[in-house]
């Protein structure tokens, strides 16, 4: 028997556009696209990449709990950056999230995010456990 799937959308204009979901839950898996810190296609925090990463995580927090799920659920995370030097930034904000789950988790560095103020974007996987 096939899952339905639940498909989380932020209203974003773009997400039509570009035909996109903020997060999409499939049985127990959970896949949340890129969080940027924009609002009203704004940065929320132009260049300040620690505040531009909570603003990110506030984001993925919102979309697991619309998916019933917890950062205890977080099994991977995608951190790209405009400037690898600063990683430590964008770490510490992770880690105030993420330090007890501890996921898989990469870092890699990009030439440059949908608007030239970004400088973090964050993807989430989780897996809801049927045990909890």
């Amino acid at each position: 028997m096939k899952s339905e799937i639940l498909k989380i959308c932020s209203g974003a204009p773009w997400e039509t556009t570009v035909g996109y979901s903020r997060a999409i839950k499939r049985g127990p898996g959970i896949w949340i696209s890129g969080n940027k810190a924009m609002q009203d296609e704004k940065d929320q925090a132009p260049g300040d990449r620690n505040q531009q990463a909570r603003r990110c995580l506030e984001l993925i927090g919102a979309a697991l709990q619309a998916c019933g799920a917890g950062w205890k659920d977080v099994v991977r995370t995608r951190m790209y950056v405009t400037d690898i030097s600063q990683w430590e930034e964008v770490g510490k904000a992770h880690g105030e999230y993420l330090s007890d789950v501890r996921p898989a988790a990469t870092m890699v560095e990009v030439k440059g995010l949908i608007h030239p103020d970004l400088v973090v974007e964050i993807e989430v996987d989780a897996w809801l456990d049927e045990f909890d």
